[in-house]
């Protein structure tokens, strides 16, 4: 129990960073869904959806393998040096690839006049690919306070940026007469707003950079071959693993771009991605978990009773997400403020992406058994599968059912990575998961939930009063029928 309290401990702090910086961020979302348009603010998505595919080929596994071989050889510092300067030359190559075809890039996705935004996009993803490793020594170091004001540096820089940028120099111009409204006519493009956006997070990713100088100059940034020839070995079963994962994440909203009438597309794509960012609870939460597990699952291995915890952490992560799952929807009027009013016409899709996250979550959690038993390969066959049930379905039903079909296609590829690796994991690393209990506090939440859709209000306050209630008791179910896990905690 000790020990899940330092995981709790440790996810609260890193969940800091997450949490503020993910409010902060999604604080921009009503800023974006007011002064964009919906199409505009559908290249935002799209771009965010290409560099989250991008910024895991950049780093190609090599934060797991990190994490593994700093703590196995005891050689952390020229583990780190290794680590990080072979993504940095490969950061670098790509960045210079990209800029050199920028043109070429553009045309091909469709930007034809916009080729400023895939040097935005491939500077940020070269500075947030070198800040990778540096990120992830310090959490092996346990230094989550360090760790957190970097980030929120960096979170609260970007937002500064976007405001200034976005809100303050438009009101300058508009509202004052001088030089320095003068000269803000001559630079500023007010139909250029989606720049300023990349701008924005290209500053503050760079910024990051900088602050990590200190810890490099406390590390000699060492490259040995041996240790880079284990960790590649290690880490590419990972980066089949993490770019199929990023596929399931968010192919669905590039595919929407071409698989929707052109006229309508964008519009679409723009509504998607606003109503994604609704799940705010559960991604942050979820977030802030990976942060502190996958070190915390390497550091437990070895213990007497790891296993067990394993599986007790399991339970406690399930009840967690429930929670989050059953009380956004019973808010969902309140959460639905995040967006502008043409957006929220996808309110549909929120409870199935909450469900498709809690389930993903869920596989974070199994993930562990070929991360300790170095089958990584089986997080790669896995991870493809889920790309491929993600491809088909949303091919087959974008054009049937549009983003709804969407996040269809994303609750089912998260619940079949689920499962097999549920069963495979059973073979190699057979941990003692309490499903019974799991299962109940699912089902719970989503029958609370659909009980909450049978009830009509003739205002709003009478219904987030009943929804109110409707959570009290869901609380109160759970504690009944978990007491034996609440009480374990309390006597500890």
């Amino acid at each position: 129990m000790s020990s899940l309290r330092q995981l709790a401990s440790q996810t609260a702090v890193y969940g800091l960073s997450s949490i503020l910086g993910r409010i902060l961020g999604y604080l921009m979302v009503p800023l974006y869904t007011r002064v964009l348009t919906e199409g505009s603010y559908g290249s935002v998505v799209e771009m965010y959806s290409y560099s989250a595919l991008l910024l895991i080929i950049l780093t190609y596994g090599m934060e797991t393998a990190f994490f593994r071989f700093a703590q196995s050889t005891g050689r952390r510092s020229d583990v780190f040096g290794t680590a990080f300067l072979s993504i940095f030359i490969s950061s670098l190559l790509f960045l210079f690839l990209i800029i050199f075809f920028s043109n070429n890039i553009s045309e091909l996705i469709r930007y034809a006049s916009r080729p400023d935004y895939i040097i935005y996009i491939a500077l940020m993803l070269f500075f947030d690919a070198i800040n990778t490793i540096p990120f992830a020594n310090l959490r092996a170091e346990n230094k989550a306070k360090k760790f957190v004001i970097i980030r929120l540096t960096g979170i609260f820089m970007n937002i500064g940026l976007n405001l200034i940028l976005i809100l303050l120099m438009p009101y300058i111009i508009n509202n004052f007469h001088g030089d320095l409204s003068d000269f803000l006519r001559t630079i500023y493009k007010d139909d250029d707003r989606v720049s300023y956006i990349f701008i924005s997070n290209v500053l503050s990713s760079g910024f990051m950079s900088l602050m990590f100088i200190p810890q490099f100059l406390k590390l000699k940034l060492v490259f040995d071959v041996e240790i880079w020839k284990k960790l590649m070995i290690y880490a590419l079963p990972l980066l089949v693993f993490g770019l199929a994962g990023a596929v399931n994440e968010v192919l669905d909203r590039v595919l929407l771009k071409y698989l929707l009438p052109e006229n309508i597309a964008m519009a679409q794509l723009g509504i998607y991605g606003a109503c994604y960012k609704v799940s705010i609870i559960m991604t942050i939460f979820i977030q802030a978990y990976r942060y502190a597990a996958e070190p915390f699952f390497f550091a437990q291995e070895k213990e007497k009773d790891s296993m067990k915890t394993y599986a007790r952490l399991m339970n406690y992560f399930v009840i967690t997400t429930s929670i989050i799952f059953l009380a956004t929807m019973l808010y969902i009027d309140v959460a639905m403020l995040l967006v502008g009013k043409p957006f929220r016409v996808g309110i549909s899709v929120i409870p199935i992406l909450l469900l498709a996250n809690l389930f993903l979550g869920v596989y974070y959690n199994l993930s562990i058994w070929y991360k300790l038993t170095d089958r990584t390969r089986f997080g790669a066959y896995i991870s493809l599968v889920g790309a491929v049930i993600t491809i088909v379905l949303n091919i087959y039903w974008i054009p049937r059912f549009g983003y709804l079909g969407s996040a269809w296609a994303t609750l089912i590829c998260y619940a079949s990575m689920m499962f097999i690796s549920y069963f495979i994991g059973k073979k190699y690393y057979p941990i003692p998961y309490d499903w019974k209990s799991s299962i109940l506090v699912v089902g719970l939440a989503l029958a609370f939930y659909q009980i909450s859709l049978f009830i009509s209000f003739d205002t709003i306050w009478i219904k987030l009063f009943v929804n109110t209630l409707i959570l009290i008791i869901y609380l109160l179910a759970i504690g009944f029928f978990q007491w034996s896990y609440i009480r374990t905690v309390l006597k500890r």
